[in-house]
């Protein structure tokens, strides 16, 4: 079966630093396909930022990158030169198939599409304003049954969207994404870190997600109070308006120095932190893959995770599990995985079975199928 010769990835999503896991998919997949077929040329819509962004960590070497006029929080910006632009651009270029890697894409597209949907999360729990999740949810609505292909992180994630948007699994393949360890930063000193994030000697529950009400980071604040003394908990991620009320709340149940606020963590500093980690706490009332689980557990962190079957299916039973709206289960859970020592040593060999090469080899073969197989 014939492979694509020219393939256009869409990343009009790319806010560098805040895009989370999308931004982690975007930049394990393509060096992987790049590595894999050498003979595809791949061209990379995105961003103005993204474009400079990953044009200074060298990506003119595995794509062709091309800047739109728009940012990921430009809403009309962003639509236009999705639906409008983009279209036309492929019309120019020619690729033979385009691969939108954010669950929202051009509805036509100029060429066969295949769409990778993360997850329908903030369909069922508020996440960004009204008018965002409106217009997203319609955009996936629409794009969704079009597309020659769709792709899901997790077979959780899967059934989710299937059950939300009346679609069939079927059209479905089930690419779980990679991990790399031999790609991470060189870690800040730790003393440095200590210091530079107020944890003094205590043993470190590190929380790695943007502040977001689906992430759920209330929950660990109400169970910090029932942890051990020697605990404090750390707020690693991007800050967004949510984060107003878990500080308020924290003042409120008079838990300053058991919690610690850290909005954008450079490279370095996370690597640190994931070192220092006594173990990793993650409330969230939803996800599509899990992608702070896997790091993780891939750094030999001890896990306590919400009792989802996306986190089980990524984290089996390695993870400690509760109930994401009880933070008195959350507290035993937390304490649980402070004591295991059998995460430190599995927790590296469970990651092993996730690989970008295995998700870029899958992937491809979806393109493949795609051109093999009459346009609908």
């Amino acid at each position: 079966m014939a492979g694509p010769r020219h393939v256009l990835i869409n990343a009009l999503y790319l806010a560098p630093g805040v895009s989370g896991g999308p931004e982690t998919y975007l930049r394990g997949l393509v060096p992987a396909l790049a590595g894999a077929h050498p003979q595809m040329r791949i061209t990379l819509a995105t961003t103005r930022s993204g474009a400079a962004a990953l044009r200074e960590d060298g990506w003119d070497q595995l794509a062709t990158l091309r800047a739109f006029p728009c940012e990921d929080g430009q809403r009309l910006r962003r639509q236009l030169s999705e639906q409008l632009l983009l279209p036309a651009s492929t019309r120019l270029a020619r690729p033979e198939l385009v691969h939108s890697l954010a669950s929202i894409a051009p509805i036509f597209p100029g060429a066969r599409s295949v769409v990778t949907v993360h997850d329908v999360t903030f369909m069922r729990t508020p996440t960004f304003g009204r008018l965002t999740t409106w217009g997203m949810g319609t955009l996936i609505k629409l794009v969704a049954p079009r597309a020659d292909a769709l792709i899901a992180v997790s077979a959780a994630a899967r059934d989710e969207v299937c059950e939300l948007l009346a679609l069939d699994p079927g059209r479905f393949t089930v690419i779980h994404h990679g991990h790399e360890l031999a790609h991470v930063a060189q870690a800040t000193p730790g003393e440095t870190v200590r210091a530079r994030y107020g944890l003094g000697g205590r043993r470190v529950v590190l929380c790695v997600a943007a502040k977001r009400p689906h992430k759920n980071q209330e929950l660990l604040v109400r169970a910090a109070g029932s942890l051990p003394e020697d605990t404090v908990i750390v707020l690693a991620g991007h800050a967004e308006p949510y984060e107003q009320r878990l500080r308020a709340l924290t003042r409120e149940l008079g838990l300053a120095q058991r919690v610690r606020f850290a909005d954008y963590v450079p490279d370095a500093d996370l690597e640190a932190l994931w070192r220092l980690a006594a173990c990793a706490a993650f409330p969230t009332l939803g996800e599509g893959f899990g992608i702070p689980v896997i790091e993780a557990l891939g750094h030999g962190v001890p896990v306590a995770a919400s009792d989802l079957p996306v986190l089980r299916e990524i984290g089996g039973e390695l993870v400690h599990y509760f109930d994401p709206r009880d933070p008195a289960a959350a507290a035993r859970a937390i304490e649980a995985a402070l004591a295991d020592e059998q995460a430190r040593a599995r927790g590296p060999e469970h990651v092993a079975g996730f690989s970008w090469e295995a998700a870029a080899a899958a992937t491809y073969e979806v393109y493949e199928r795609v051109l093999g197989t009459p346009r609908a």
